[in-house]
């Protein structure tokens, strides 16, 4: 009988991460300088990245090797266990295989401390003593909280206010492993001030909290830089350890899926799973690698392709991506995680080239979606990975009316025990379905007109 789960011995974990530029049959458009429009070089990165991350964010080199620190602590639980979803799709009835990587298995229950210790012990080494950073649902933060006090740095975390009220474990969480959470927009920092000033009952944004914490970062001086957790390139590489993970998984079984799907906020868990994927699609593999993303925040699926900011105070570089303009700030859905403006540049290229599709699902959807998982297979998703789910059921669907069989990947992206308010609101009736409104997207979309065009 078929293996339900696929897994790895420790000694088989990927020794390298993945940079899909080196195989890109057409180059990126460059991230420019707001002052000059010209590209933005190393020393303009300075004040925010250690220069050991600026230069992966920059390399062209098709493998990096994985630090032997790194190692130590991702075999904290990886391999990420590789699994069939045998009563989801038998529930289902249609002619597919579902497999879940389930990077719920984190000690922070999501994909987020692939990167974040990653960065730590990047800062780390660089003589960094504190990092600043920015969370939605709170996945991002929590990881990186964890990531800081394993190597002994500090941790400070604008969290975005909706998210803050509505997932106070993921808060409890941060402060467990010592950081410090604090609701966005804040009083702390002058973008703060400016948002409260004009919108006192903000929820936040990313782009918000993004703004603070850069300037909360730069005011530290050497001793403190910023960290993302998803968008930027180095951010993406630490993440294709799950995708690279799958392959060795699947070539012990000797599968190969079809189609290839993860949930995409500010593209890290998606480009994770798919990245590597999309180097055996363009190398003349045949598999489909699809985003998935929420009808209230559509970023890829009704966004131009254009240079904007990825913050709202402008304090970032111009970024070539799928936006829905810097100062938009997304309805308050439960998936915080996918509530960001932007789409990864990496990411945002690949839609543009036709290498990977995006869709787009609203959360009565998801949710539907995930509370069916949960009672065929019995982990409770995040909301986020309920939108992959929600994916999944998609293509379930289309291969059942087609009659064609098929083989499904996707990411388990993080576990939902700490998101119960949300499947409460939910079960409970109080959820709505979300369209963002055309002239919601128009009004937001003013902000970029006059930028650079990639």
């Amino acid at each position: 009988m078929e293996q339900t789960k696929v897994v790895l011995a420790d000694h088989e974990i990927p020794r390298q991460w993945y940079n899909i530029q080196a195989d890109l049959p057409k180059p990126m458009s460059p991230p420019l300088h707001p002052g000059t429009g010209k590209p933005v070089g190393p020393d303009d990165l300075a004040p925010i990245f250690p220069m050991n991350l600026i230069e992966q964010e920059v390399s062209q080199e098709r493998w990096i090797d994985i630090p032997g620190e790194v190692l130590d602590k991702y075999l904290l639980w990886r391999p990420s266990p590789l699994c069939r979803a045998r009563n989801f799709e038998k529930l289902l009835d249609a002619p597919v295989k579902i497999y879940y990587k389930n990077e719920g298995t984190s000690p922070a229950g999501s994909h987020k401390p692939n990167t974040a210790i990653a960065q730590a012990y990047y800062n780390k080494a660089f003589g960094v003593k504190r990092l600043s950073t920015e969370t939605g649902a709170g996945q991002w933060g929590s990881a990186l909280a964890m990531a800081c006090k394993m190597f002994g740095l500090e941790c400070r975390v604008f969290m975005v206010r909706v998210s803050y009220e509505q997932k106070p474990y993921r808060r409890m969480m941060m402060n467990t492993w010592g950081a410090e959470c604090i609701p966005s927009p804040s009083d702390r920092t002058e973008s703060g001030r400016q948002v409260l000033a004009e919108h006192p009952d903000s929820p936040g944004s990313l782009g918000i909290a993004i703004s603070e914490a850069v300037e909360d970062a730069v005011a530290g001086g050497k001793d403190s830089r910023y960290s993302l957790g998803s968008v930027l390139n180095h951010v993406l590489l630490h993440q294709t350890i799950i995708g690279l993970e799958a392959q060795k998984q699947f070539e012990k079984i000797g599968i190969y899926p079809d189609v290839v799907i993860g949930c995409a906020g500010g593209g890290s868990n998606f480009a994770g799973i798919a990245l590597p994927y999309v180097r055996d699609k363009i190398h003349g593999k045949q598999v489909r690698v699809v985003g998935a993303e929420p009808t209230s925040c559509p970023t890829m699926t009704r966004g131009p392709f254009a240079y904007d900011f990825g913050d709202l105070a402008k304090k970032t570089p111009f970024l070539a991506m799928y936006t829905l303009g810097h100062n938009y700030v997304p309805a308050p859905i439960h998936a915080g995680g996918l509530r960001y403006h932007g789409m990864a540049p990496i990411v945002s290229h690949l839609l543009r080239e036709g290498l990977i599709e995006a869709t787009a699902y609203d959360q009565i959807e998801t949710f539907e979606a995930g509370v069916q998982w949960a009672r065929t297979e019995g982990f409770i998703p995040a909301p986020e990975t309920n939108h992959a789910i929600a994916a999944v059921v998609a293509e379930a669907r289309r291969a059942k009316e087609e009659g064609k069989e098929r083989t499904i990947l996707f990411n388990f992206s993080g576990h939902g025990m700490v998101d119960m308010a949300a499947y409460d609101a939910y079960l409970s009736g109080k959820l709505i379905p979300y369209q963002l409104p055309d002239e919601e997207i128009a009004r937001a979309l003013k902000a970029i007109e006059g930028f650079p065009k990639p």
